[in-house]
């Protein structure tokens, strides 16, 4: 796996160089080939297609503007993802302090969870709403470590590599990250019978 990835990192070097030359179509290419996993990021970061999209856009236009700050031998997608992870946690704040005197999200308390019936599709669609409010309830960084591992599928070392902390602290967050949400999770998870 380790080669694999590699080999894909190989790969990118050839294009970004084309990107620093001023090659839309290379631009593209790349666009199309990393525009999932961000927008997985922001999507996962703030569950809303709108907030998601916004965030894609302006990390490729980020990209772009900054493609001369890419250095080759750097792993190319942890690069372009923390960019995006920046860009999450700026349009975060920016809507947080838009919404201070508001209560941001209602308390689990609060939620209109509808009873359980046959309809099995149904109540996977209530239990993903539940989990994602649940994952909101995590700390920032509880949660972006959580969506980086089982979202975007990252390995420790690549998270601890875009968000500058040590594997131990990305290790010891993502136990209390699942700690956590299986805490906030239990009493819809338990058998009403």
């Amino acid at each position: 796996m380790e080669h694999h990835r590699g080999e894909a990192h190989d790969d990118i070097c050839p294009i970004i160089e084309r990107i620093k030359n001023g090659d839309r179509e290379a631009f593209m290419a790349v666009t199309r080939l990393y525009q999932k996993k961000v927008y997985l990021l922001a999507y996962s970061y703030f569950r809303n297609s709108e907030d998601a999209m916004d965030i894609v856009q302006e990390t490729f236009l980020r990209l772009y503007q900054k493609v001369n700050m890419y250095h080759p031998g750097r792993n190319f997608q942890n690069w372009l993802l923390q960019i995006a992870k920046n860009l999450c946690i700026d349009h975060y704040r920016k809507r947080n302090a838009k919404t201070k005197d508001f209560k941001r999200e209602k308390s689990l308390d609060e939620l209109n969870i509808p009873v359980a019936d046959n309809n099995t599709s149904q109540n996977s669609s209530d239990l993903r709403d539940i989990f994602a409010v649940c994952l909101q309830k995590l700390t920032e960084r509880q949660r972006m470590i959580f969506v980086m591992r089982h979202y975007n599928n990252l390995d420790y070392k690549e998270i601890a590599q875009i968000l500058r902390i040590s594997l131990g602290t990305v290790k010891s967050l993502h136990f209390k990250a699942v700690k956590n949400l299986r805490v906030l999770m239990a009493p819809y998870l338990e058998d009403p019978s």
